[in-house]
């Protein structure tokens, strides 16, 4: 599954992936010769790096007062930017990450939970620094590591394509973010042409395109059964559920995927909490020291912990801090290895009870589980669902080396070949509508209140959901439509040369979900669709009411494509017997993050 064709292409192509993590961050890249089998290859050097070969970076940045980059990445954990960040007052952005998250996500998770966003900067604007640092590292790795390196960079200038990967809970407002910090970053222009140059993967579907190049999905596929990959990274464990097809290439997503808010920062976020209670009336039991230990526990005492049997150590100070009544001893404090694992537990059995929740939707047995991304590192956590996931009749493996770099490498698996076929709906699709009012429907007459009257003289119910694509549905091939008939009256004629509607996002269990009102806390606005419909002019018919009084109506289609990862829509309408069709604007401003408070 692995064994790749030669690249068809007519000329030379760089191919760059960026996987930009919580705590961490990776680049792959991929250079397209024609005629030759492409190799995927990592970023294995950064600037201050401890020692060579690290393959992912850290994920933060420094701002001066004026909001100039000053350090980014490894660079900014060196002791002299550090000195010099804390003399000249320099802004940390560490954990932004999280920041660009869809706010509906049902978690529990505030921008309280996480550290601000400096100098009243917005997400996208620190991705976008974030995505040219790790471009120029890219390219000085290039320039440093292959022959002919000027040459080959300078006939690339013009041919580089760019794969930007995001969690699997990321909708629409997200990728338009990512988009906006690609331009940011210089990577692309605001064109389409340009855009066209940036394709988006979700962390999920990346991930099952590394198990197919590390040979983990030839063996599981196998007697009608299917898999989970489980990608635990810093900020979020995504899960995706696929299903090999006949072809033997190509993968089908069999259960709407998941994301959870249960990465490794959270295992971090709880042991501060648990530190801060535990040294109450210590003297290493103030804000700066609870501060440091937190960072040294999530710097090596995470990472090693393997067994709840044994203590696990933080070794913060000297030899001469010791506070014996709170186990702390020449620098170091001592934790029950019991109470170390009660830290991970709310992201183990997260992990469990969505592994299972897949399960119980998908449309294929399940009877593998894969887990990748830079949180499967952790012994404890693998050891953890290796003793639990089996339980349930599942076998469950990690690669044996490079997690870290399962989506980095995936995604220009991805790029190089498309392997998934088929995509699931993880919400139902539809659209805010007005329904005749029907005087004999309990629903309706509950509603009698809201009543609206129509120029035709209909009488009708607002806050009515009109579903268009259900949570669950497959989508099959690359671009699949879907249509909404859209009937409106108007008293004038002037109103129907422009249109907006919107798209709503439906997340609750109801299989045919009919009002908004029901369960306001399960919708929430994806988009605005806007056009133009000035040319849908021979839809218009002029009609009379039961009154005799003169109104208009148009008739139309909207047609949403659901592609690879996005979303596009068009307008269409028959015109002398013939479908015509307008493109639409995918508007996401309503939801275009705001800039914190400076």
């Amino acid at each position: 599954m692995s064994h790749r064709q030669p690249y068809h292409g007519q000329s030379r192509k760089l191919v760059i992936s960026f996987d930009i993590g919580t705590t961490y961050s990776g680049v792959s890249y991929c250079l397209l010769d024609p005629g030759e089998v492409p190799v995927i290859q990592g970023v294995n050097r950064f600037p201050a790096q401890d020692n060579g070969g690290d393959s992912k970076v850290p994920s933060i940045l420094y701002y001066d007062n004026k909001g100039k980059v000053r350090a980014v990445g490894a660079e900014a954990l060196q002791e002299s930017v550090l000195e010099r960040a804390e003399d000249e007052g320099w802004h940390k952005a560490e954990w932004w990450k999280p920041h660009l998250r869809p706010k509906h996500m049902s978690t529990g998770l505030t921008d309280a939970d996480i550290p601000p966003l400096p100098l009243g900067k917005a997400a996208a604007e620190i991705l976008g620094d974030f995505l040219r640092y790790l471009f120029e590292c890219t390219m000085t790795y290039i320039e440093q590591t292959h022959a002919q390196s000027p040459e080959l960079l300078a006939s690339l200038k013009d041919s580089i394509d760019f794969v930007l990967s995001h969690p699997n809970g990321w909708e629409g407002p997200q990728q338009a973010q990512i988009r906006k910090a690609a331009v940011l970053a210089g990577l692309v222009g605001n064109k389409p042409q340009d855009q066209s140059r940036i394709q988006l993967v979700t962390e999920g579907e990346a991930s099952l395109h590394f198990c197919m190049n590390s040979n983990l999905a030839t063996s599981a596929f196998h007697d009608n059964q299917g898999v989970i990959v489980v990608d635990a990274g810093g900020g979020t464990i995504d899960l995706s559920a696929y299903y090999m097809t006949s072809n033997l290439a190509l993968f089908e997503e069999i259960a709407p995927t998941d994301c959870l808010l249960q990465g490794s920062i959270f295992v971090t976020r709880r042991a501060e909490s648990y530190l801060r209670i535990k040294l109450q009336g210590s003297k290493f039991g103030d804000e700066s020291d609870v501060k440091e230990m937190t960072k040294v526990f999530d710097s090596t005492t995470k990472l090693r912990f393997s067994t709840s049997s044994e203590a696990a150590y933080i070794k913060f100070g000297t030899i001469r801090d010791r506070d014996q009544d709170f186990g702390i001893r020449s620098g170091q404090l001592k934790l029950p290895g019991t109470d170390v694992a009660k830290l991970f537990e709310p992201s183990i059995n997260a992990v469990i009870d969505a592994v299972n929740q897949q399960r119980q939707a998908a449309r294929k047995p399940i009877n593998s589980v894969f887990l990748v991304g830079g949180f499967a590192a952790s012994d404890w956590l693998f050891h953890s669902l290796k003793e639990s996931l089996p339980k349930h009749g599942l076998n469950f493996s990690r690669p044996d080396s490079h997690t870290s770099k399962a989506v980095a490498d995936g995604a220009v698996a991805f790029y190089l070949k498309h392997g998934v076929s088929t995509r699931t709906a993880r919400v139902t699709y539809g659209t805010r509508s007005a329904i005749e009012y029907n005087k004999t429907d309990p629903e309706h007459i509950k509603r009698a209140g809201t009543i609206i009257p129509r120029p035709s003289g209909r009488s009708v119910l607002p806050n009515a959901f009109s579903p268009i694509l259900f949570k669950g549905m497959q989508v099959s091939g690359i671009n699949r439509e879907f249509r909404k008939e859209f009937i409106t009256d108007s008293a004038s004629r002037m109103t129907f040369d422009k249109v907006s509607i919107d798209i709503i996002c439906y997340e609750g269990d109801d299989p045919a979900p009919r009002w908004i009102d029901s369960e306001p806390e399960k919708y929430w606005n994806l988009c605005t669709i806007t056009a133009d419909t000035s040319q849908v002019a021979k839809t218009i018919s002029s009609r009379m009411d039961v009154n005799g009084r003169q109104f208009y109506r148009q008739e139309f289609n909207l047609v949403l494509t659901f592609g690879i990862t996005e979303l596009s829509a068009q307008l269409s309408w028959m015109e002398d017997g013939v479908e015509q069709r307008n493109p639409a604007s995918v508007i996401y401003d309503h939801v275009i993050e705001e800039r914190p408070s400076q």
